[in-house]
């Protein structure tokens, strides 16, 4: 999988452009603030239609505009264009000129692995951040993920509405909370068995490419949830028991809501642990898992995003990394001084110049 173009209209820094990339490397160069940062930032937009930097589609259109347009030419098997428009209140996704009327279709079309320095939050943050990047990873493998979170939350939304609802009167229908909890149950199975799935593919791969990048053994990705071993009577009986809880808190304390995904190294929790630049090699060893996952289960090749990847890791990590790199993966490197990059990496690479007054386009061969 390739992209092949992209157009950005009053996106960022960047009122209307277009870029032609190489299928193979792409190394966009230049001093900080010139928007290097926003290209690859694009990139994953048109993917996933989040940023990996803001919460807030808002911070993406330029400030001079109330709407914003990323637009890309994608190849697989075919070229399908895509496009997303982003106005201050919603956004709309097209693919080859066709709106897509729910992101859960749109979503896991193109396929995209990210290494940027926000990717720490997946080990250091908390609970409700690793949930939120997790699900962004997983939903890339299968949209019915995307749907079944969708639906869940609806859900627990619902529940939680008439949990508080039930906490200021004495008399009340139970009926309708045994209604919403079997559904919570149905879905949230679903979730858990996708998830755990998804884990247990990371980390076949996982403690491989930790032990080449660093020469040390024992990572694992350990996935913590309510609901492991648990079967839908049973679970149902644990909710059960805890509908008075639930009542007195007006809130669902029990669920796939609540689950973790933390990093072990050996006995320890790896942030507990572990060193910083250490911490950074566990990320990368996640995605290069994540890419082994994409290859030989989805039979799909990923794009990949290095963001700010040199002023992060050494010299000697990089060049094992680079080593470790499929040879057909279209790569995107963001840098700010083309130096920290060897000369075999170099090879077959599209260089993208950014300077004050525009960008120069140059073949390294």
């Amino acid at each position: 999988m390739q992209i092949l173009q992209l157009k950005l209209i009053n996106f960022r820094n960047y009122k209307q452009i277009q870029f032609n990339f190489s299928p193979k490397k792409n190394i966009i160069l230049g001093n900080n603030g010139l928007g290097k940062t926003n290209i690859v930032e694009a990139i994953y937009y048109l993917a996933l239609t989040k940023s990996f930097r803001v919460n807030n589609d808002i911070f993406l259109i330029n400030n001079e505009s109330n709407y914003s347009i990323v637009e890309g030419q994608v190849k697989e098997t075919i070229k399908n264009d895509y496009k997303i428009i982003i106005e201050n209140k919603n956004k709309r996704v097209f693919i080859n000129n066709n709106q897509v009327k729910k992101l859960s279709d749109y979503i896991s079309k193109i396929n995209i692995i990210s290494f940027n320095p926000e990717d720490l939050k997946l080990i250091k943050d908390s609970p409700n951040i690793h949930r939120q990047l997790i699900n962004i990873e997983i939903s890339q493998f299968d949209n019915n993920y995307l749907k079944n979170l969708s639906i869940y939350n609806k859900i627990l939304k619902q529940r939680n509405s008439y949990l508080k609802n039930l906490s200021f009167k004495k008399n009340y229908n139970i009926e309708y909370l045994y209604i919403l909890t079997d559904k919570l149950i149905d879905y949230g199975i679903n979730i858990y068995n996708l998830r755990k799935l998804y884990i247990e593919n990371i980390n076949i791969y996982l403690n491989i490419y930790f032990k080449k990048i660093t020469n040390k053994d024992g990572l694992y990705l350990k996935y913590v949830s309510n609901y492991d071993n648990l079967n839908k009577d049973e679970l149902i009986k644990k909710y059960k028991n805890l509908y008075q809880t639930d009542i007195n808190y007006g809130k669902t304390t029990f669920g796939i809501h609540l689950d973790d995904f933390i990093f072990y190294y050996q006995t320890e929790i790896a942030k507990n642990y572990l060193s910083e630049g250490e911490l950074k090699n566990v990320v990368i060893a996640f995605k290069l898992a994540e890419i082994n996952i994409f290859i030989n289960i989805k039979k799909k090749i990923p794009i990949l995003i290095l963001d700010d990847l040199f002023s992060e890791i050494d010299s000697g990590k990089i060049n094992k990394i680079f080593k470790l790199l499929k040879k057909n993966l279209q790569i995107f490197i963001t840098t700010t001084d083309i130096n920290n990059i060897d000369n075999k990496t170099l090879q077959n690479s599209k260089i993208f110049k950014l300077k004050n007054n525009g960008i120069e386009e140059i073949i390294y061969e």
